[in-house]
């Protein structure tokens, strides 16, 4: 049987965030989708009023991030701003949310965290978004650093890592860029020749954040259709 928890899941505007947070109410879990409309969590004010009035939080799944509308600069033209607004959307927002709720699952001894990274963290970006790449690369460091740091305690920290999901504006227009040729191609170098679907990261989502996988932390996996292998 379940125990019923209480989770937070940010970014839950769009697809992935949204179908995790269905996810987690479907096992029984009491859950508060935040997305910037509710809270700008990459502000630490705002962090700590949004948390402070939640209160406990036993699980936490950072979906927040994205490409915030960029599109593939060379990096001789990024600007200062716009690599800082996609660490902020993506990695600022997972450190301060991380931050908020950690005190209060070591106190009661026992915590799950998922951090939703990316295939680019992995590889590289489709779209050539070097902060975008590289914001999601030091998601999965913190990921195995927290794990390594709060094990102790009874918090699971993990990661997943999505393939091509079109999950929200950004992913759908990429997708629309490629034209039919472009389409094929990208499906060719996927194992199981589809796109990945928002319940897919819900799935693992639900697997970590489960009762029976309190010896499974510091872990990313790559829910991606087999994309990772070529």
């Amino acid at each position: 049987m379940t125990t019923k928890r209480v989770a937070v899941v940010t970014g839950t505007a769009h697809g992935m965030g949204s179908a995790i947070a269905d996810a987690l109410r479907n096992s029984g879990h009491t859950v508060h989708g935040v997305d910037r409309e509710q809270a700008d969590l990459s502000n630490p004010d705002a962090v700590k009023e949004y948390f402070q009035k939640i209160g406990h939080v036993d699980i936490l799944v950072n979906c927040a991030g994205g490409v915030v509308g960029q599109t593939h600069k060379p990096l001789d033209e990024v600007s200062d701003e716009s690599w800082k607004v996609i660490f902020d959307a993506n990695l600022q927002t997972t450190f301060l949310s991380t931050r908020a709720v950690i005190t209060g699952m070591k106190a009661k001894g026992w915590g799950r965290i998922v951090n939703i990274s990316s295939g680019a963290g992995r590889s590289v970006s489709l779209t050539g978004i070097q902060a975008y790449a590289t914001a999601k690369a030091a998601q999965i460091g913190f990921t195995r650093q927290m794990a390594h740091e709060l094990g102790q305690y009874g918090i699971t920290v993990n990661c997943i890592a999505p393939g091509f999901v079109l999950s929200n504006p950004s992913t759908i227009a990429q997708w629309e860029s490629y034209g039919a040729e472009g389409q094929a191609k990208l499906k060719a170098g996927i194992a199981t020749r589809r796109l990945g679907k928002a319940e897919d990261i819900a799935n693992g989502v639900s697997f970590f954040t489960s009762e029976s996988t309190d010896w499974v932390t510091g872990q990313c996996l790559s829910i991606d259709g087999g994309h990772s292998l070529f």
